[in-house]
């Protein structure tokens, strides 16, 4: 009789130890490296922001937190090998908004169901800026309008890629400014700034921070900022809403998301060390360096800010009538 209580009780035991297990899957993580997966080439703000974070949170962990690039298809790429990722916590995403926000209404289909990918934080936006060429005879962004209608389509116009921000953003400047160009993809800011740089393209809508220092060294001329408020990096400069196009505004985001079925313990965890993370000096003086501004929101509000992304970005697309092609 006392071998079979004792059995039970062991037993009863073993099953609390394995509930309490499985009720807080975040228990103990990490336990080993933590990869992040960033879908744009190096060089670039969407490589820098999370490298930064990737440093902190491997002093915070005492654990490797890698970043690797996996590029290509507008960041599709990428995004997939996280979709197909075990939920665990130790494969994230590192993206600014193509696959989660804009690549469902490009291409025909796609790899991953962007909506299943658990969000774990928006990282920051960044404001986008209309920037040219150190010798195209234009100073301000009246100046580039009348310049590129007198062209009518000979412009040049370099992207990161087909699909990414830098591209909707030029449609949707083209469609409101009613300029035509013709269009350049890249793979990525870093070719397409040294093109820029070289005079091979005349026009760039690229984030503020890989701008701003071709901006102050002469080798690129920002004319205009695209978002909806001027930004600390460049005070002074003024935005596309104020000068010339009314309620124009184009930013990018960065977020950081987890694979389709990581339990919530976990991706709550990686939010608030994140978060913790983005409250330090030194990285928020990065991140100003990057032109950068801190969001830093809830799992909840991320799903949120990205759903609300989705809508203006298929606007956007359907106005342009952007395509793949």
């Amino acid at each position: 009789m006392k071998h079979a209580i004792s059995k039970l009780m062991t037993g009863v035991v073993l099953a609390a130890g394995a509930a309490a297990s499985f009720a807080n899957p975040a228990e103990g993580y990490p336990k080993a490296t933590i990869k992040i997966i960033v879908n744009f080439p190096a060089g670039g703000t969407a490589d820098i922001l999370p490298r930064i974070i990737a440093q902190k949170l491997s002093d915070k962990w005492g654990q490797p937190v890698i970043v690797e690039n996996r590029t290509g298809a507008g960041g599709n790429i990428g995004a997939e090998a996280v979709a197909k990722a075990a939920p665990d916590g130790y494969t994230l995403l590192a993206t600014p908004p193509a696959p989660l926000a804009i690549n469902q209404y490009l291409y025909k289909s796609l790899p991953f169901d962007p909506a299943r990918f658990e969000p774990v934080t928006v990282l920051a936006t960044v404001p986008n800026v209309l920037a040219v060429r150190a010798n195209l005879p234009v100073k301000t962004a009246k100046d580039f309008i009348a310049y590129a209608k007198k062209e009518d389509g000979m412009v040049t116009v370099a992207t990161q890629g087909n699909g990414t921000t830098s591209h909707l953003t030029a449609s949707m400047f083209a469609t409101q400014s009613g300029t035509k160009y013709t269009f350049v993809p890249y793979k990525g800011t870093a070719p397409a700034l040294t093109d820029l740089m070289g005079g091979q393209v005349d026009v760039f809508f690229d984030n503020i921070a890989s701008m701003s220092k071709l901006h102050e060294t002469g080798k690129a001329r920002i004319l205009a900022v695209a978002s909806a408020n001027r930004s600390p990096l460049l005070p002074n400069m003024p935005t596309l809403s104020e000068s010339v196009l009314p309620g124009f505004n184009a930013s990018t985001f960065f977020a950081m998301a987890a694979p389709p079925g990581t339990p919530a313990e976990i991706t709550q965890k990686l939010n608030g060390a994140i978060k913790d993370i983005l409250k330090q000096k030194d990285v928020q003086q990065k991140f100003l360096e990057q032109g950068a501004e801190i969001v830093g929101n809830s799992p909840a509000e991320m799903k949120d800010f990205v759903m609300n992304e989705r809508v203006r970005w298929k606007k956007v697309i359907d106005s342009a009538g952007v395509t793949m092609n």
